[in-house]
C-alpha cells in the first residue's frame, strides 16, 4: 500500500486479490479438459513465524546470516530464498518433497492437498523434515501462501503442453534413427501443464521497463547456481 515499496500495486482490487485473498483457484489438467482446483492459502493463519523461520532456514541464512538479514527488504532476494525453500532438494528443511511416479501409499498423494496451511503446519510439527509429497501445483499453492504472508503480492500461472527445455537451445529435441525410430537419448521433456508464480515488485537492477510480474518457480527441476 506505500507507494516507495517495491512491491506497491497501485490498483485496489489487485491488492485484494493477490495480497489479502486466502483462497484461490489453480488450473490444472490437460489442453482439451482444464479442471479448475479450489485451493486455500491461509496467508493470515498464524503462519508468518513458520514464513519467518523458513528464511532462517535457509542455505543463504546459514552462509551469511549477517548478509541474508540486510537484503530481506529486497522482493528479488526473499523470492529466491523462498523458491528454494519451498522444495526439499537442497538438503535446506524445505518444505515439500517432490514425487510424479510411482506409489503414494505411504505419505500424501499430492492431488489430495487443497491447501498450504496443513503443509506448512505439518512440516513445523515434523520438525522442519519435508512434507511428502508435492508436485507443481502444491509447490505453486504453498509458495504463493508464504509470499502473500511476507507481504509480496503473488499469483500463479498454469501453462498448457508445458515444455522444460534442458540445454537452453529454446526448443525440443527428439532424435530417431534413419529408420524413423524413436531415440532415448535426449533429456528435454513436454508436460501436460505446468504451474509456476508471479510476483510483483520493482526492479531497479533492471530499469523500469521490467517492473511488474516477475517469474518464480519452487518446482525442483534443475540446479540454480550450481
Amino acid at each position: 500500500w506505500f507507494a516507495g515499496d517495491d512491491v506497491y500495486i497501485s490498483n485496489e482490487n489487485e491488492r485484494q486479490e493477490y495480497v489479502l485473498n486466502e483462497n484461490g483457484i489453480i488450473f490444472v489438467g490437460n489442453a482439451r479438459y482444464i479442471e479448475a482446483r479450489a485451493w486455500y492459502y491461509g496467508q493470515f493463519q498464524d503462519l508468518l513465524n513458520i514464513c519467518l523461520t523458513m528464511l532462517d532456514l535457509s542455505l543463504y541464512y546459514r552462509q551469511d546470516p549477517a548478509m541474508d538479514v540486510s537484503r530481506r527488504g529486497d522482493p528479488k532476494y526473499v523470492g529466491r530464498v523462498i523458491s528454494s525453500m519451498i522444495n526439499g532438494n537442497d538438503n535446506d528443511n524445505g518444505v515439500l518433497l517432490g514425487k510424479w511416479q510411482g506409489s503414494f501409499h505411504s505419505h500424501e498423494n499430492p492431488s489430495r492437498w487443497d491447501g498450504s496451511v496443513v503443509i506448512l503446519k505439518k512440516w513445523r510439527q515434523d520438525n522442519y523434515r519435508p512434507v511428502q509429497y508435492g508436485q507443481c501445483w502444491v509447490f505453486a499453492g504453498v509458495m504463493c501462501t508464504v509470499l502473500r504472508c511476507l507481504g509480496i503480492p503473488t499469483r500463479l500461472v498454469s501453462n498448457f503442453n508445458s515444455a522444460h527445455d534442458v540445454d537452453r537451445n529454446l526448443s525440443i529435441d527428439k532424435y530417431y534413427d534413419s529408420s524413423g525410430r524413436s531415440l532415448n537419448i535426449g533429456k528435454d521433456s513436454t508436460w501436460d501443464y505446468h504451474v509456476w508464480n508471479e510476483s510483483w515488485f520493482i526492479r531497479p537492477d533492471l530499469g523500469r521497463s521490467y517492473n511488474g510480474w516477475q517469474v518464480l518457480d519452487a518446482t525442483p527441476q534443475e540446479q540454480s547456481k550450481g
